[in-house]
């Protein structure tokens, strides 16, 4: 049996987490990248054969991030050399055409194999990469969520092989084009989420010899990999705080792994000297935000939370308060996702707010029945959409939406304590992203949107919307007020 031994270092969902933290009764330092980089240096000093790989979503999330567009975690990404990686959909967040400009600046390969132009049939990103590892080839695939679709749903001319079914050809027919390339170990790079990392590998025919799939999107913590079909799963969390690691002996002869060991390992103070580079480089970044956006924009009378999408938070009724303002409407919808920080204040700078909320996007005023009204909110807040990977909302003061989850069903809605009428009509505003993506998110016909009246942008930036009302309010709060009431 001709076997080597491989190390696979893995990290997914890393949004711009640069820096560590304090945490703990002791104090110790927790994440950031000088500690993962520390860490990725001393197993590749230790080990022979070492790969670490990304499974997405590298840029969004941190102030640096966004004021360089994502070109400084690319730069800093290249610091780390990373073998390969595959896109997430936050890779998108900046624009199509710059994604392609971050894809140049990356020194590692970047795969997708399910992301298409559409009118050539021709792929967009390369869809696989093949490493040789003393003297074993490693063939990469990505495959990416269908979240995608959405971020680029303006520009249509690209598309993409969305569904499972369809990702899952896609693999076979790249290793079938493969096979006579005696690839030793296949391995998916994923971004569509555990559950679907485990749907996929059910549909994988055996023959095509995928052995691992890393996944992300999810932001899944996991004690041990998955086996789904022969097929090892495994995810590393979120941000910088931890990184996963295979210990995989590779069969030359049968083209398998015959054994292994993952382990999710803690980034913390300790585990490896910090890289002391990298930090002076992450600083060059620092220091031009910080001149630029430590100035206070307001201060809240005390520290807002948003701890979880799926639910009312007091920094969400905030911003969807500002937006039901800014557009004069009865009823207006914040996406959860887009508010990034689980707090924010009570002193607020401008880096901070740029930080909780990154995303410059428009925002759209529409006319909706009390019906289609009524459809929208027993949607989101369905007991399917709180279980899934959905999209869930924020809603404006004087909302008022009881659902029953027993029953799986809105029992009332009500408009400053007056209860919404089926046959009255109601102004919505709604963010660009949410009003593209209208019937998908919300399953209703999106020319429901323009029966009654013409929809239009009252603005083309929901961030300069939000700064804007802040610096002119002070002493601000918000509470958990009962705008949306789950009840058994």
């Amino acid at each position: 049996m001709n076997t080597k031994k491989f190390t696979i270092l893995h990290s997914n969902d890393m949004h711009g987490d640069f820096m560590a933290e304090m945490r703990g009764e002791k104090g110790k330092l927790v994440g950031g990248l000088s500690l993962l980089s520390g860490y990725i240096n001393k197993v590749r000093s230790e080990e022979e054969n070492v790969l670490y790989v990304i499974s997405g979503d590298m840029v969004q999330g941190s102030i640096i991030d966004t004021e360089f567009k994502g070109i400084s975690t690319i730069e800093l990404m290249n610091y780390l050399a990373p073998d390969v990686a595959t896109l997430g959909n936050h890779e998108f967040d900046y624009g199509l055409p710059h994604l392609l400009f971050l894809e140049k600046v990356a020194n590692f390969p970047i795969v997708n194999a399910n992301l298409y132009i559409k009118p050539y049939h021709k792929r967009l990103m390369k869809p696989y990469t093949i490493i040789n590892k003393a003297g074993f080839d490693i063939l990469f695939i990505g495959i990416i969520t269908q979240e995608v679709i959405d971020a680029l749903s303006r520009d249509k001319d690209i598309g993409s092989f969305i569904t499972l079914e369809e990702a899952r050809d896609e693999v076979g027919r790249i290793t079938n084009a493969y096979k006579d390339a005696d690839i030793d170990l296949t391995i998916l790079l994923t971004h569509i989420g555990f559950e679907n990392d485990k749907k996929l590998a059910s549909m994988l025919d055996p023959n095509w010899g995928v052995d691992i799939i890393i996944g992300g999107h999810s932001h899944t913590i996991l004690e041990k990999p998955e086996v789904v079909n022969g097929i090892l799963i495994a995810q590393a969390g979120v941000g910088t705080d931890q990184i996963g690691r295979f210990d995989v002996l590779v069969d030359d002869d049968t083209n398998s792994v015959v054994e292994y060991n993952w382990q999710l390992i803690p980034i913390e103070e300790g585990i490896a000297p910090p890289d002391f580079e990298l930090e002076k480089f992450i600083d060059s970044f620092k220091e031009v935000v910080e001149r630029k956006y430590n100035v206070i924009v307001t201060r809240f009378g005390h520290k807002l939370t948003h701890p979880d999408r799926k639910i009312e938070t007091e920094l969400g009724n905030l911003f969807a308060d500002i937006f039901k303002e800014r557009a004069d409407v009865d009823v207006a919808f914040v996406g959860s996702g887009s508010i990034r920080a689980k707090e924010l204040g009570p002193v607020v700078t401008l880096g901070d707010l740029k930080s909780a909320f990154p995303f410059q996007d428009t925002i759209h005023k529409f006319f909706v029945t009390g019906e289609t009204l009524f459809k929208m909110f027993n949607t989101f807040m369905s007991n399917e959409n709180k279980i899934s990977d959905g999209e869930h909302y924020q809603v404006s003061k004087g909302v008022k939406a009881v659902f029953n989850t027993q029953k799986d069903q809105l029992e009332s809605l009500s408009l400053d304590s007056v209860p919404v009428k089926f046959e009255n009509v109601y102004t919505i505003a709604l963010q660009g992203f949410h009003y593209d993506n209208f019937e998908k998110f919300f399953k209703i016909s999106a020319e429901a949107l323009k029966t009654i009246k013409p929809p239009k942008v009252v603005s083309t930036s929901q961030s300069d919307v939000i700064e804007e009302y802040l610096n002119l309010h002070q002493n601000i709060d918000r509470e958990i007020e009962g705008r949306l009431v789950y009840i058994k």
